[in-house]
């Protein structure tokens, strides 16, 4: 057999090893029980004053959004906060690089998701060229000091980087450019990152051996299938924290009257005109 069709073999038994498109009825049903639990580890969070900390880092088109959506959509945003900063400020430029950051990490009975974090250091302004490489480096030996104090002080932290093929960003790149509910997510900056495929390589195997650490490991996540990757990720992050059930009152709605509110007193209200 030669080196082609060995290719060709290798190439047909991972497709025929990959599962299968998930569907979507399954994918709701296995989502409606995993948003069961974020809302047992929500109260869990605010009845013990519990800190946690939720970083995803990844290339343009891997997915965060999405994942971080599946994961909000059935939480209170008073204890779910989703940071994702602009681009920093001439006045934040001149801090200390971490100083940006600081204000949003979680108080107690908050979990705080980051999308994207103070790893930008180490990716997208390496790579671009917005700091130094000196900067850079020192980063790198700088945060595993950083983020030991950060769980010394009671912060659970958690790192996921979701790991995308070159062809599937493609076809998400590509989706946003044609797709006019998602073009808003298509920047300047995705463009030019685009054609610097290997560097983001080189600048995440850097990142990932440098900051691997004991107290805050990184986790990677297959982003192929998105679909899969909300299931996958949201199983593992519940797995990694120890919250336990917390029992609540049984709430029995009261008796009403209502005689107030008729058609006569509604005439003064605009509503909408109903189109659908």
């Amino acid at each position: 057999m030669n080196d082609k069709s060995r290719k060709k073999t290798s190439a047909a038994s991972a497709e025929a090893a990959a599962p299968g498109k998930l569907k979507r009825k399954e994918y709701d049903q296995e989502l409606a029980k995993l948003h069961v639990e974020l809302v047992r580890l929500q109260e869990w969070v605010k009845a013990t004053g519990a800190k946690v900390c939720i970083v995803f880092e990844g290339r343009d088109g891997a997915g965060k959004g999405g994942t971080i959506k599946a994961i909000t959509e059935r939480v209170s945003p008073r204890v779910f906060r989703v940071i994702a900063l602009p681009a920093p400020s001439d006045r934040e430029k001149s801090q200390m690089y971490a100083q940006r950051y600081l204000p949003h990490l979680p108080a107690a009975g908050e979990v705080v998701i980051f999308d994207r974090s103070w790893y930008n250091r180490a990716g997208v302004e390496r790579v671009m060229g917005f700091c130094k490489e000196d900067e850079a480096q020192q980063f790198l030996r700088m945060t595993p000091l950083f983020e030991k104090l950060m769980v010394g002080s009671g912060i659970i932290l958690l790192k996921y980087w979701l790991e995308v093929s070159p062809d599937e960003q493609t076809r998400r790149l590509k989706d946003r450019i044609e797709d006019g509910r998602k073009v808003w997510k298509l920047t300047p900056m995705d463009i030019k990152s685009y054609t610097r495929w290997d560097d983001y390589t080189r600048a995440r195997d850097d990142m990932l051996r440098a900051t691997d650490t004991k107290e805050a490991p990184w986790f990677v996540a297959n982003s192929n299938d998105k679909k899969r990757l909300r299931l996958n990720l949201i199983s593992h992050l519940l797995q990694q924290i120890p919250y336990k059930e917390v029992k609540r009152p049984k709430v029995r709605l009261p008796k009403r009257k209502v005689s107030e509110d008729k058609p006569a007193s509604r005439k003064h209200l605009r509503f909408i005109k109903e189109i659908y």
